[in-house]
């Protein structure tokens, strides 16, 4: 029995030291802090270090967390970056014996709306599948308060003015790209439709009649080929 159980300990043993010395790469930075003003890109270096006396290969095998629509991400091996959300086969690091690697990078675009998240990039040994380590990121970005636009690649757009209202409210705009099918919507505090626009690229300013509009909150929603682009809040008064 005391041999038996001096096995099972062994063995218990041995497979924590396997599981301990399956990871061979750290990361030494800390975790890619994006944080900034809205259309903001930032790129953030990362540092592994090989802890192994032979060389190891890592290829990405996922990404978790939430980009927005708005935001891009690409991780770059020295000057060439990819898409991880869509090319992950091609993510791959190459580490020599004890190498210390610094040709990692991050790139962020924070996007053009107010918003913030997490997300983890899970790296794998390819020759070893209990081999990996995580890069964790982290992203908030933020409005100017003295900033009144929203900056998109097929329209600018401007802010409701007067507000409150309580006869004509107006939105002014520049569309980029006269291709694009740039609407906006109006909505109650809870949600119901009010009224859609069709913006047209032989305008430059949208007007709402809101004097048939009941007293309250209501929101206002840039949609650009079929996204949300950015909600904005306005008051009418009577």
């Amino acid at each position: 029995m005391k041999n038996f159980l001096s096995l099972i300990i062994f063995i218990f043993t041995l497979f924590q030291l396997s599981s301990a010395g399956a990871q061979q790469v750290h990361v030494l930075s800390e975790r890619a802090q994006f944080t900034g003003k809205i259309n903001d890109t930032q790129r953030k270096s990362i540092i592994l270090q090989n802890n192994a006396d032979e060389p190891k290969e890592y290829v990405l095998k996922f990404m978790r967390g939430e980009i927005g629509s708005s935001q891009d991400i690409k991780v770059c091996i020295g000057d060439q970056c990819y898409d991880p959300r869509q090319d992950l086969a091609k993510i791959k690091l190459a580490l020599a014996p004890n190498e210390i690697f610094t040709d990692l990078y991050i790139e962020f675009d924070l996007g053009i709306t107010q918003t913030k998240g997490t997300f983890d990039l899970h790296f794998s040994n390819m020759d070893n599948l209990r081999d990996v380590f995580i890069i964790e990121g982290v992203y908030e970005a933020f409005a100017p308060e003295d900033s009144e636009h929203t900056n998109h690649e097929d329209i600018s757009f401007g802010s409701i003015y007067p507000n409150p209202s309580n006869r004509i409210a107006q939105i002014d705009y520049q569309i980029k790209n006269p291709n694009a099918n740039i609407k906006l919507h109006v909505n109650s505090v809870i949600g119901n439709p009010i009224e859609e626009l069709t913006l047209s690229p032989q305008q430059k300013t949208a007007l709402i009649n809101v004097s048939d509009f009941d007293p309250g909150i209501y929101f206002y929603t840039l949609i650009v080929n079929g996204k949300n682009i950015v909600t904005k809040k306005f008051v009418v008064k009577k």
